[in-house]
């Protein structure tokens, strides 16, 4: 699977996920400093799943209409790194290819999913 890990998630979920052989692109190894814009954009040109723990994503996808492959929300205490991890892998092992063309917030007891609109 194809991932865009944005800057504000834990480097150690970046790693867990390439050690479990997904293609991982880390917005703090190729462009530090980005707007959500500009990973959004990114996301979409690369065909990548965006992993964000920044509920603003959220506000850009819907309201501002900003197109991505998938998004997937980590809404999980910082301080509950385990959880996070395990959350994470339990998720893609379930939703897989699902989490294409979907707005997914991972939490410590849930799964909540929603589809987005994707335009050309």
């Amino acid at each position: 699977m194809r991932w865009l890990v944005d800057e504000c998630v834990d480097a150690a979920l970046v790693t867990v996920l390439r050690e479990f052989g997904h293609d991982v692109l880390d917005v703090a190894e190729r462009a530090p400093g980005a707007t959500d814009a500009e990973v959004i954009a990114l996301a979409w040109s690369e065909s990548r799943l965006l992993l964000t723990e920044d509920k603003d994503f959220g506000d850009l996808v819907f309201r501002q209409v900003k197109t991505v492959p998938g998004l997937v929300l980590l809404r999980i205490d910082p301080s509950r790194a385990t959880i996070k991890r395990d959350r994470l892998a339990v998720a893609v092992e379930r939703l897989g290819d699902g989490l294409f063309g979907r707005y997914t917030v991972i939490e410590e007891g849930r799964f909540r999913s929603r589809p987005l609109r994707l335009l050309d």
